[in-house]
């Protein structure tokens, strides 16, 4: 397999760490400002940083983990949790056990060594951790500016790039909490040596000390021993601290906070912090795996890589996609609205004022693209529509921000990359949505939206580049959007709008049934009016989200919509493989050139593999027809835990299986192989699938709305969700085998007429008894 990754995060600072041990470290921006390098390298699965322990006696030398000194004759064992990861190992009569886990408050990550003597002598060891030290996103140029110094006074080694853009005066400190430091070096060179290797460094071998040497103009790292003498069966704990701040004082201050808090008690705040945060909303489902998904994972893999870490294994992103972090902040409405409002309030101000938006950009400077990409803008509009809704507030339309001040792209430029400035001109978070609706509906020769530079597939990026391209898919989606924002819109009084965006809409509906092509729904028109994802289509003749968004729109006509995703059940979903396309066949060597997805491997990708994202989408829309068996078969399906059951089929599918994957590869030699896990928008999606549709459990205001769509092999249910300083348990029984429906409601021993739950916070627990069948 693959190396099995933990992503650990808060909002500013995180690191990602393998099951051997090796990962980097960042802060504020995983792509940009990473405090050790991160590598791409799967195979070796290498990092910049280590641990060591060493018999001050033999010179015998070994890690914590098996990066990057593996023992062969003996045994590792890695536990990854939410928010910290455990390393167990024992050698040469000495047990260790290494929590790395990042301060819930602080911009640092803490290594917590515990170390046990299981000989009958006293042993001398010596504890080296290692940082290979970068400041920046470029090796090759980064690293040969960083200036290193040892602070006798604090212990510690701290580290500055004055040259790095946007993080210059910002300050790294590492160093031991537990013990006195006796000895370092900031020269990467001397610990390694010449022609060295993290696997037998030069400054650790017997009778060799480290110089001290710090300073400007070397191959930077920090190195950093101390050492410990343990009395038979004694146990001893170091803490090691890696942190950044914005100055040395502050950096001081860092340190000591840490110092005086505890690495024992930090870690024990990490887990209460995450506890509290994904135990919320907890369920007990027949599905041992959905539970264990649903229940901790996903939303862990929301929050802690997508939102706040942004990077993974395979990309160190860093930066905010404006259509992805909106998705994602929507998995967070149920239990963290306020993280989703303040995302919401970040993304509206990476707009335009023409009503376009950055397609991605990086923080802290805002430096990013600005594309032709058709959806980006509208899942402002959706996101915040989806926010009122749940949460009732409507004052969030009044927020007030700026827009951005940047060249419009030229005729035929496809994108550009700059740093724009915030305009003077402030306009409401309403005329935000507004603007970027307005600027979305034109139309080609079909009447659908026009596709620019790809739609959601960003890979589908030459259908319209010529500027008359059209995609059906948009269309569903803009309708969708139109007609969450036509009521907030006469709410306001904006009538005008109102009444344009329902004309717009109407119109809409018949340009996308005529799209219908027999069986299912087209997907695109190239510019020359060729139709993609047809029939006649000798490459995606169907693509699953023109069908699944037919049904969440609902705005198809039923019967349509319903023959639709049968057709991707019978065409797309491959349960013998375990695999649910994104479209079939896939592009490979036809003569149409819809972009650069045909750069992509057949079966790879977004090229015809399973794109969980999208296939997240068709679980939502069979729970929307009231296909419960369906749904739950295909959430099945998608689950990652379902895909290591046998040693076969985790040899077969290599990544994580606590995690979600973006893709799975749907050709031989490689099918059913797992590939880009973590940081996926498909995590958040599942989750929304699972618990609004599948549970059918929805807050709306003071309301918690209950309408499942199970499968009929569920007898029953079991919701804890906790809403303010209140506990509701929530029992759903489904006697008579149904999938939906239901028939009584019973809430603190009162007859509810419908399955909606007050929410009232008043520091009680209240009982929730919910029978499926038909309603008397």
């Amino acid at each position: 397999p693959l190396p099995w990754i933990n992503v650990i995060a808060n909002p500013t600072f995180g690191f990602q760490i393998s099951e051997a041990g090796a990962g980097y470290t960042w802060s504020l921006n995983a792509r940009e400002n990473q405090l050790t390098p991160w590598r791409n390298d799967p195979v070796s699965d290498d990092g910049g940083e280590a641990f060591y322990v060493q018999d001050q006696e033999t010179g015998a030398l070994w890690s914590p983990t098996c990066h990057p000194i593996h023992l062969e004759s003996t045994q590792y064992r890695v536990r990854h949790g939410q928010g910290y990861s455990v390393f167990d190992h024992a050698a040469y009569e000495i047990a260790t056990e290494l929590t790395v886990f990042v301060s819930p408050d602080e911009p640092a990550r803490i290594a917590h060594l515990t170390l046990r003597n299981e000989s009958s002598r006293v042993r001398r060891l010596s504890i080296t951790a290692y940082l290979e030290l970068l400041l920046g996103s470029n090796p090759a140029e980064d690293s040969r500016h960083v200036v290193t110094e040892f602070d006798r006074a604090a212990g510690a080694l701290f580290a500055r790039n004055p040259w790095v853009r946007d993080f210059a005066g910002r300050v790294l400190v590492a160093g031991w909490i537990s013990s006195t430091t006796t000895h370092w070096t900031g020269n990467r060179r001397e610990f390694i040596g010449r022609n060295g290797s993290l696997q037998a460094p030069a400054a650790l071998l017997p009778g060799y000390r480290m110089s001290g040497d710090t300073g400007a103009g070397m191959d930077p790292c920090a190195a950093l021993q101390i050492v410990i003498e343990l009395l038979p069966h004694q146990s001893t704990v170091a803490s090691f601290v890696c942190g950044q701040a914005a100055d040395k004082p502050a950096a001081l201050h860092l340190l000591e906070n840490i110092t005086q808090a505890g690495a024992a008690r930090i870690l024990a705040q990490v887990k209460d912090t995450w506890d509290d945060t994904l135990g919320q909303l907890r369920v007990e489902t027949p599905d041992a795996a959905f539970n264990i998904l649903v229940n901790r994972w996903l939303l862990y893999q929301v929050l802690g890589c997508r939102m706040w870490a942004r990077a993974g294994l395979y990309q160190a992103g860093g930066a905010y996609g404006f259509r992805d972090q909106l998705q994602d902040s929507l998995a967070l409405l149920t239990t963290r609205p306020h993280l989703t409002r303040e995302h919401i309030l970040r993304a509206a101000g990476r707009q335009f004022p023409e009503g376009d938006v950055q397609h991605w950009w990086h923080p802290p400077s805002g430096r990013g693209v600005r594309t032709r990409c058709s959806d980006d803008r509208l899942w402002l509009p959706f996101v915040v529509a989806q926010y009122v809704l749940v949460t009732a507030e409507a004052a969030v339309l009044d927020e007030r921000l700026p827009f951005l001040d940047g060249p419009r792209l030229r005729a035929g430029q496809e994108d550009a990359y700059f740093e724009p400035l915030p305009t003077s001109e402030q306009a409401s978070l309403f005329e935000h949505c507004a603007r970027a609706i307005d600027c979305s509906l034109e139309v080609g020769a079909h009447g659908l939206p026009l596709m620019g530079s790809g739609d959601w597939n960003d890979g589908m990026n030459r259908i319209g580049h010529g500027g008359r391209g059209e995609s059906v898919w948009l269309g569903w989606f803009l309708h969708t959007v139109l007609a969450q924002f036509i009521p907030l819109a006469l709410a306001r009084g904006d009538s005008t709008r109102a009444a344009r965006w329902a004309a717009h809409a109407t119109h809409l509906v018949p340009a996308l049934e005529g799209t219908w092509d027999g069986a299912w729904y087209r997907r695109a028109y190239f510019d020359d009016g060729t139709p993609l994802g047809s029939s006649v289509s000798t490459e995606c003749r169907i693509d699953s989200i023109a069908q699944s968004w037919s049904v969440i729109s609902q705005a198809a006509s039923v019967e349509h919509a319903r023959h639709a995703m049968h057709s991707v059940q019978d065409y797309l979903v491959r349960p013998g493989d375990d695999l649910a396309l994104l479209l079939t066949p896939p592009f490979e060597g036809g003569a149409v050139d819809p972009g650069y997805i045909k750069s992509y491997p057949a079966g790879v990708r977004e090229n015809g593999g399973q794109y969980t994202h999208a296939a997240a989408w068709c679980v939502i829309a069979w729970a929307m027809l009231r296909e419960g068996d369906r749904a739950g078969e295909l959430f099945s399906l998608l689950n990652p835990i379902n895909h290591a059951h046998t040693n076969a089929a985790c040899h077969a599918y290599k990544v994580e299986p606590y995690v979600v994957a973006a893709d799975v590869y749907a050709q031989p030699p490689h099918l059913r192989r797992g590939g880009w896990t973590w940081y996926t928008g498909a995590a958040g999606w599942l989750y929304r699938a699972a618990i609004e549709y599948l549970l059918g459990l929805q807050t709306r205001g003071t309301v918690l709305r209950i309408d499942p769509c199970i499968p009929r092999h569920w007898p029953t249910f079991v919701v804890h969700y906790r809403h303010g300083a209140s506990h509701y348990d929530i029992t759903v029984t489904n006697p008579h085998g149904v999938t939906h429906g239901v028939a009584t409601t019973i809430c603190d021993g009162q007859s509810l007429v419908r399955p909606e739950i007050p929410l009232v916070d008043d520091g009680m627990q209240h009982t929730v008894q919910i029978v499926l069948g038909i309603a008397v």
